[in-house]
């Protein structure tokens, strides 16, 4: 990556009822000097010979870090395969390994435990389940959301890139944000300045070989 490229941000989720939040962590990641891809804002790669499906899975592929937002809110442009398109981003980033944050809304961590404890632990359980329409809860999937982002069918032992962090409110998902980009754009920053010079890079090797370090 050239000193002067910025790195993309991918902002992945629904928008009905958090749109302040969104333009706040668009704000917030544009000035930390990131670019972001987020649909709400409109800075997604569009393509016009492709779908609209077609456009975020490529932008999932195409992007440097993943940003998620699972909310009570399930999403729209539910595919053939019977799950929405933020749903199909949030799984493609986790095939691809991307490097990636997630948060996840209070009502949904408090959902799961809830039908958990009432005998419904996995999908396959609530699918028996018939959720009628509220302004609450859209989707049962959401918690299928959820359980994928943390890796729930994977041993705990080999769970890697499974933290997600509840919210509760919007201050608390832009405290977050602000935490884990911050930090990464200082990262970022220490290597572009100590090691995007082959030559200082070169200095530093020998020096560290005088020196008996390996």
């Amino acid at each position: 990556m050239s000193s002067d490229q910025k790195l993309v941000v991918m902002v992945s989720s629904s928008v009905y009822g958090i749109e302040e939040l969104l333009e706040s962590i668009y704000t917030l990641l544009t000035a930390f000097g990131y670019e972001v891809w987020m649909s709400h804002k409109g800075t997604m790669p569009v393509f016009s010979h492709r779908s609209a499906f077609d456009n975020c899975i490529q932008a999932v592929e195409k992007c440097d870090l993943f940003l998620g937002l699972i909310t009570p809110n399930y999403g729209s442009g539910i595919e053939e395969q019977g799950i929405s398109i933020t749903h199909q981003e949030l799984l493609k980033a986790i095939d691809l390994n991307k490097p990636r944050w997630l948060l996840a809304h209070d009502h949904v961590v408090f959902a799961r435990n809830f039908l958990k404890n009432l005998g419904y632990k996995e999908a396959d359980d609530r699918r028996k389940l018939d959720l009628r329409k509220n302004a609450v809860f859209g989707d049962l999937r959401i918690i299928d959301m959820y359980e994928e982002a943390v890796l729930s069918q994977t041993p705990l032992r080999d769970r890697q890139g499974n933290w997600v962090q509840a919210y509760r409110s919007d201050e608390d998902a832009l405290l977050f944000s602000v935490s884990q980009f911050s930090r990464f754009q200082e990262v970022e920053a220490f290597l572009r300045e100590n090691l995007s010079d082959d030559a200082k890079v070169r200095v530093r090797i020998k020096s560290r070989q005088k020196g008996g370090l390996s």
